[in-house]
């Protein structure tokens, strides 16, 4: 099976240490510069997360547009897509759970895709995700998913430096924060071209300050970028 075919099976990859290791430290201090209280934002996060706005800081958007990920994207949305938003998240001490969960594509499956950029060691103590690999795609015929049952779901672990990079229809969750550890990440989304419009609806709800115009081409992995 090729990569790409298993990255369209099981709805996600996790590519290690694709971050360079000598950025991690810039990373952190911008992330922790742009904590705010929930009710700093315009919709309020939840409480038991750090929120950390950062989207216009130039070394967050250039993790954003590493090649492996713009591959990786554009090969799960397989039309022009955009950069739609950026923000940091940590679970803090005792929170950070959630119930199993999609978050939805918005016109056509497959049209919007996550990713999680880790700038902390991660794993089931200091509140990974968890993912059910192949969720994304059901079955015709087949009942609708339990997200109570987590028998088939795989808690993930990693570096800093590693990028989970999913379709936002793949059964997935956060976990709850045992230990306190930090697990700085930012969650990046990525919606096909089409989605503009309605996307610029919510941005001061989002408040997304990027320039959202540049889009990109699905071409493998000699991603091309058009302005």
């Amino acid at each position: 099976m090729t990569d790409r075919e298993q990255l369209h099976r099981d709805g996600y990859v996790l590519l290690r240490r694709a971050i360079p290791a000598e950025w991690l430290g810039e990373l952190r201090a911008v992330f922790d510069a742009g904590v705010k209280p929930s009710d700093q934002w315009p919709v309020p996060r939840s409480a038991d997360c750090r929120h950390s706005l950062l989207d216009v800081d130039s070394k967050v958007q250039v993790v954003c547009r590493l090649p492996a990920v713009l591959a990786a994207v554009g090969e799960l949305i397989g039309e022009r897509f955009f950069l739609s938003q950026v923000e940091g998240r940590e679970p803090l001490a005792g929170g950070g759970h959630q119930q199993l969960h999609r978050d939805l594509s918005a016109q056509r499956p497959g049209d919007m895709v996550g990713v999680l950029a880790y700038f902390d060691d991660f794993g089931p103590e200091n509140g990974a995700t968890r993912i059910v690999p192949g969720s994304h795609r059901p079955e015709p015929g087949e009942p609708p998913f339990n997200f109570n049952d987590e028998s088939r779901s795989v808690q993930l672990s990693g570096s800093a430096g590693d990028i989970l990079i999913f379709d936002v229809d793949l059964v997935h969750a956060g976990s709850l924060n045992a230990i306190g550890a930090r697990r700085r990440s930012i969650l990046i989304s990525y919606f096909a071209e089409p989605l503009y419009a309605s996307h610029l609806e919510t941005v001061s709800l989002r408040n997304i300050r990027m320039d959202t115009t540049e889009r990109f081409d699905p071409v493998g992995s000699g991603q091309e970028v058009q302005r």
